[in-house]
């Protein structure tokens, strides 16, 4: 058995009906398509490499302790590698449409947390892989990890036969409530005995004036007028689109404007939700789009490593602003400031915090309800995963594209995931399918923001 941590734990507890927590990609590649039974074999081979892919969760009686992963007994691999096809020649649109509905649909809970499908139909001979794993095993860094494991570096690449699999014993209820009160027993102890680290930690952040003082801007933040009408429930079905864009278009506006490429980004986000509010009659000047921003925690010694190792920082995205370098500058403080004064460690500390000392049943009882409360104070995410500038391919087929797909949770209906991949950004945006019915708006803004901000000037 392997426990899950406090964040994995609580990304596996707030899943509902309406809610599936499974990060995603659609990933398109250079035909011809490959034979179904090809794909299973390879993915078969590279299982090894992710134990979690013939791993199941398990939960604790009574929630005494935090989920564990365990061997499933029943593991079929045809289960979760599939096959499909749109109409040919399929277009951008019709794999669209057909991962929406795909992306949509909840993994079962039961199994093992993933599923790759084969899409075949496409235009030109190409052919697309969507692939789901949900969010409790994989962060960004750790998803991008996936991925390198399971596809190749080299057209050419070898790949061993199948090998033989053997699931170890389920545990019993029984074993699994002992494990769970001695895991509890200890707590303490590992709580004690991590202290130091803690404390030490805190010495190697910034000043810690220099850190209350960032935590009580970005505190002040959150009371700046909201666009809250971004905000409501979810639903089960999602719109999901994706823009693009390139990296050396942003190191051209970086070149001009100065900052990251995460400012870039963001400030390309808020003309999205910029037009999207004033195509619904609701921008107004002050405004703004509070964005949950993930950093990722992650040390070197970790990659590889199947778990959330990730942080957040919230940023005011300044929809209200006409000026797009105004915008991009207010946008560059902010991350400057949360940057310097180091206030992702704070939630790093909140996260081994919850390792040691949060009971699991509270863990379990509380996980849906922080996101509630931060219902209309939050009204999105924004997440950049950096990807390889190098080209993998999967049965000798380069891919060509990869466009990442993010969770939607807590009254948040729409959501952001960048990933960089061959000098590509690609922007996926996931959106309740009732809640945010223009969110093609929101789509040609993003686009619109990286063409306004290539002509600025300071």
């Amino acid at each position: 058995m392997q426990r899950m941590n406090g964040l994995d734990a609580s990304f596996y507890l707030i899943e509902d009906e309406n809610t599936p927590m499974h990060v995603a990609a659609v990933i398109v590649l250079e035909g011809p398509p490959p034979a179904y039974g090809d794909v299973v074999r390879l993915v078969a081979a590279k299982l090894p490499e992710v134990e979690r892919y013939r791993q199941r969760v398990r939960s604790v009686p009574f929630h005494v302790g935090r989920p564990v992963w365990v061997d499933d007994p029943h593991f079929q691999i045809l289960y979760h590698v599939r096959h499909t096809a749109v109409p040919a020649p399929g277009g951008d649109e019709q794999l669209r449409n057909l991962a929406g509905r795909i992306l949509a649909q909840r993994l079962d809970p039961k199994k093992p947390l993933w599923e790759m499908w084969l899409v075949e139909g496409l235009e030109d001979g190409k052919w697309a892989m969507i692939a789901k794993v949900h969010h409790c095993m994989v962060d960004g860094v750790a998803g991008m990890d996936l991925m390198t494991a399971l596809f190749d570096l080299t057209p050419d690449a070898a790949h061993p036969e199948p090998a033989p699999w053997t699931a170890h014993p389920e545990p019993s209820e029984l074993a699994l409530l002992a494990d769970a009160v001695r895991d509890n027993v200890l707590q303490p102890v590992r709580a004690a005995a991590n202290l130091p680290g803690l404390v030490a930690g805190l010495r190697r952040a910034p000043q810690m004036l220099d850190y209350a003082g960032g935590l009580v801007r970005q505190l002040a933040r959150f009371g700046a007028d909201s666009a809250s009408v971004l905000n409501g429930p979810i639903g089960p079905h999602r719109r999901w689109l994706w823009v693009e864009a390139t990296l050396d278009e942003t190191r051209e506006i970086r070149k001009e404007l100065g900052g990251t490429v995460n400012d870039v980004v963001l400030a390309a986000v808020t003309r999205g939700f910029r037009d999207q509010l004033a195509g619904r009659g609701r921008l107004e000047a002050g405004t703004v789009v509070r964005s949950g921003v993930p950093v990722s925690v992650r040390v070197p010694e970790e990659r590889g490593v199947l778990s959330n190792r990730v942080s957040a920082v919230f940023v005011n995205l300044p929809v209200g602003e006409d000026d797009p370098v105004r915008r991009y500058d207010l946008i560059r403080e902010q991350m400057d400031d949360l940057k310097a004064t180091g206030q992702e460690a704070a939630g790093v500390q909140i996260t081994r915090l919850t390792d040691a000392a949060v009971a699991p049943a509270l863990l379990a009882l509380g996980a849906r309800t922080p996101v509630r409360l931060f219902n209309p104070i939050v009204q999105t995410v924004t997440t950049n995963i950096p990807g390889p500038q190098f080209p993998l391919y999967i049965l000798g087929r380069r891919i060509q594209a990869m466009y990442p797909y993010v969770p939607l949770t807590g009254g948040i209906q729409i959501a952001t995931a960048i990933f960089s991949y061959m000098g590509r950004l690609s922007f996926g945006v996931n959106a309740d399918f009732d809640g945010q019915p223009d969110v093609e708006l929101m789509g040609k803004g993003v686009r619109a923001g990286f063409d306004e901000l290539l002509s600025a000037k300071r």
